[in-house]
């Protein structure tokens, strides 16, 4: 309650999603709340620019307070736990005055965005909503120029880090398959996929809809690791077309 008496009035938590990096496949309404925020939060490295805020750049206002989430790049999951206590605190303090805070989301917020350790920090005191973007895995099928799956096919997404024997497994099992979290697993990955059987049947995309893109099949990719923003596709499922062609011998 405020000292009127009256309900106590709190400023509402945005995900916003902002799609691949191509400014221009941010939604409509992802731009606008952008555009009239009072105060914009985004994640950033330890160092160099932060890719999220890059993609909104030019719809933030000039005047809107920024609040970086600057999580250090390591391996131990504690420092990161304790950098998202922090920033929901400072957070929540925006919240609790009543202003609004929109969150830049690289891709989507909830797939796999790090909006999602913010929004259970703070989803059972404030308002909270989210604002879907285009994902990762549409914009490399779209840039690869070839359908992630169709009909009855099952499609299956795989965090690159995971091991050998457990990725063969659910590669096994599905239809049609994307990659994530490629990066320095670029060559271990590459030759699973070989002795699966499936090189020709898999594609690869880095910085899908960026100006540095590159696209190529997997077979004729020569590089020893990927950069973070990478990815592999794969299908074998029952679309001919969508396969690659068969030999004449």
């Amino acid at each position: 309650m405020n000292q009127d008496g009256g309900a106590r009035v709190t400023g509402t938590l945005y995900g916003v999603g902002l799609g691949p990096g191509d400014p221009e496949l941010m939604t409509l309404k992802a731009h606008r709340l952008i555009s009239s925020a009072r105060v914009v939060a985004y994640p950033a490295p330890d160092t160099g620019e932060s890719f999220a805020r890059s993609i909104a750049a030019d719809a933030i206002p000039a005047d809107a307070r920024e609040i970086p989430i600057v999580v250090p790049m390591r391996v131990d999951r504690f420092p990161a736990r304790a950098v998202y206590d922090r920033a929901a605190e400072e957070i929540a303090g925006e919240l609790s005055a009543g202003r609004d805070v929109v969150v830049l989301c690289e891709g989507d917020p909830f797939f796999y965005g790090s909006f999602m350790y913010l929004y259970e920090r703070l989803v059972d005191r404030f308002p909270a909503e989210i604002v879907p973007g285009v994902t990762s895995l549409t914009a490399c099928a779209s840039r690869l120029g070839r359908p992630l799956t169709a009909r009855n096919d099952v499609l299956t997404v795989i965090p690159g880090p995971l091991a050998d024997e457990e990725i063969a497994a659910r590669i096994e099992a599905a239809g049609a398959v994307a990659i994530m979290k490629v990066g320095r697993h670029l060559s271990r990955l590459k030759s699973l996929i070989a002795r699966l059987g499936l090189l020709d049947h898999a594609g690869y995309v880095e910085r899908a809809t960026l100006a540095a893109e590159a696209v190529a099949p997997l077979g004729e990719v020569d590089i020893a690791s990927a950069p973070y923003f990478s990815m592999i596709l794969i299908y074998k499922g029952d679309e001919a077309w969508m396969l690659p062609p068969r030999s004449s011998s």
